[in-house]
């Protein structure tokens, strides 16, 4: 069975592509400039609109 859901790598994917181009910001108006940090936001993002991602490890 998958992890994740096609919503979620579609997510991911435009997070990823919102870094690249520079546009891609966090917390208030920090510029990512990490990758895995594009992809944690892309995943939270996913999470907020429901689609199907594992829960955070705490």
């Amino acid at each position: 069975m998958a992890k994740y859901g096609k919503a979620a790598g579609k997510s991911v994917a435009r997070a990823l592509r919102r870094e690249k181009a520079g546009k891609l910001r966090s917390g208030k108006g920090g510029k990512v400039t990490s990758r895995a940090q594009a992809i944690a936001i892309g995943l939270s993002e996913a999470r907020r609109r429901g689609a199907k991602v594992p829960k955070k490890k705490s």
